[in-house]
């Protein structure tokens, strides 16, 4: 990029390993939406949350590369999606232990988060480059902004904590081998993605702290970003290897 200073072999690893990641959960994500075993809707919610945590790797890459600081224009661009990740997981859990649920009305309000925070980005992409060029960390800017942090840590683990009582409660009341094989697939989905987002939340707040109390952007920190990108890439690791283990254990027992 131009006038870029030169990077470490540190940068161009850590790019490595976020590109890796988004490949194999854009991988996955195809594998789930045309995965027949199942509950079909549990599989397009599973592959959705695939596909948004990707593209939002994604846009970690080019924050921490600076491209939308070289190139205004595709800022904000509509590949942020947060907000999502807690109720695309939440009823991915709850689809395939109770595929029998019937969507109500009452549902869409999951979603008001998510939908909003795309319409905020499909409208701000759509700026003049001008105004969103000098957009910083303001508390409603959704890189970094308070709201949009204290939303995404309260959420996660709010449904994090919903979706366990419920693995639980099935747990309780299930003897088929299968059915508790699933069950047991799904709490270490869980407990796993608790402890990553655990470590996810310490950059996150640190983050938030130092700059909103100490006016230090950590940001600028290069280790400080790579390995906060890191704890958030990990996610997806996760969420991705999680995904292929499921999916060929269904391949074993089709």
């Amino acid at each position: 990029m131009p006038g870029q200073e030169p990077h470490s072999i540190f940068f161009y690893l850590l790019l490595l390993l976020i590109t890796a990641g988004v490949l194999q959960c854009l991988g996955m994500s195809f594998l789930f939406f045309i995965k027949k075993s199942g509950d079909k809707r549990a599989n397009l919610f599973y592959g959705t949350l695939l596909v948004a945590i990707a593209l939002t790797l994604l846009d970690s890459m080019f924050v921490i590369s600076h491209f939308y600081k070289f190139y205004p224009a595709w800022k904000f661009m509509p590949i942020y999606y947060k907000l999502a990740f807690p109720p695309l997981l939440f009823y991915y859990v709850k689809l395939s232990l109770y595929p029998g649920y019937r969507f109500r009305w009452s549902d869409m309000k999951h979603f008001m988060l998510p939908i909003g925070q795309l319409m905020f980005f499909v409208v701000m992409f759509f700026m003049p480059v001008a105004y969103k060029a000098g957009l910083g960390r303001q508390p409603l800017n959704p890189f970094f902004g308070a709201a949009e942090q204290f939303l995404y840590l309260t959420t996660f683990f709010a449904y994090l904590y919903f979706a366990a009582r419920y693995i639980k409660h099935r747990r309780k009341t299930t003897t088929h081998p299968k059915e508790i094989r699933q069950v047991l697939y799904l709490r270490m989905l869980v407990q796993i993605l608790f402890v990553l987002f655990c470590i996810h939340t310490v950059f996150v707040v640190t983050d938030f702290v130092s700059y909103h109390l100490f006016n230090i952007n950590m940001q600028d920190a290069k280790l400080f970003a790579g390995l906060s990108a890191l704890s958030f890439a990990a996610l997806a690791f996760w969420l991705g290897t999680y995904g292929f283990q499921v999916w060929v254990w269904a391949k074993r027992v089709e």
